[in-house]
């Protein structure tokens, strides 16, 4: 019996991301041109697309390693763990997690929270723009009953945190970097990474707002948050960080759906 369609599809798949391409038992049709050259063709144009969309998407990996060791990677990556959707903005979720897993971070172990803080920035550029919490939103609110209020994250804002100074690692790989030494053994990184209006971008935090910040999911509250952050940090000061906050628009206050969802 013939192959159905979803059997044509899985073999075509498996021939296209298979580390060669040799002779196919696919029912190719041609003429002048072989089957196993029209795979070839095809494999080459897969393999070299999803690579560039990943060097899009990392591109601060992509500066750090050069052209030809991202080529390997990204490949090797591709047909270990081929996208799931057509969205190539949406690919890439667990690259970080095969830098950690390969050889090279040894030679550079600070490679994979690079990945980290790109693909969270690829995330935050690509997230919904929200209209964000301001002081006037809370100007009725009475001051016994302001810690009990609940706020959430904006969309695509996510904390960042890692060993090595990510935020100056991230500005030697940028093309008008003024220099690109780092000195790796300096404090590390948390870093707020979160949508702008045309862009994302990113900012550093003390080890009390990071653990705020990183409370404020749904359902919880900003005395919740705060007794996180002082957990770490008994000096917080709660008043500067929260209009910190409130400046860079990357809070919002829960809505019943967010409590019943979140």
């Amino acid at each position: 019996m013939a192959p159905g369609l979803r059997e044509l599809q899985a073999a075509l798949v498996t021939q296209l991301l298979s580390a060669s391409c040799g002779e196919s038992e696919l029912p190719i049709a041609g003429d002048s041109i072989p089957a196993a050259a029209r795979l070839r063709i095809h494999r080459h144009h897969v393999l070299s697309s999803l690579s560039k969309a990943l060097a899009g998407t990392f591109c601060t990996v992509h500066r750090l390693v050069g052209e030809d060791c991202f080529k390997s990677l990204s490949r090797d990556f591709v047909q270990a763990e081929p996208p799931c959707g057509p969205v190539l903005a949406e690919y890439g979720a667990t690259f970080p997690f095969y830098l950690d897993a390969h050889p090279l971070a040894r030679e550079l172990p600070y490679l994979a929270d690079v990945a980290r803080l790109d693909w969270a920035l690829n995330r935050a550029f690509h997230s919904p723009l929200e209209r964000p919490l301001a002081g006037a939103d809370l100007a009725h609110v009475p001051t016994e009953e302001l810690p009990l209020q609940r706020v959430r994250l904006t969309a695509g804002a996510t904390v960042v945190r890692s060993a090595y100074p990510l935020a100056r690692i991230w500005a030697a790989c940028q093309p008008d970097a003024p220099e690109d030494d780092v000195e790796l053994g300096v404090e590390g990184a948390r870093l707020l990474v979160f949508r702008r209006p045309d862009d994302a971008g990113f900012v550093g935090l003390g080890e009390g707002e990071a653990a705020f910040v990183s409370s404020l999911v749904p359902g919880c509250s900003l005395e919740e948050a705060a007794i996180a952050a002082m957990g770490v940090e008994p000096g917080f000061d709660l008043p500067l960080a929260f209009a910190r906050l409130l400046a860079l628009g990357i809070m919002l206050r829960c809505s019943k759906d967010d409590l019943v969802t979140g």
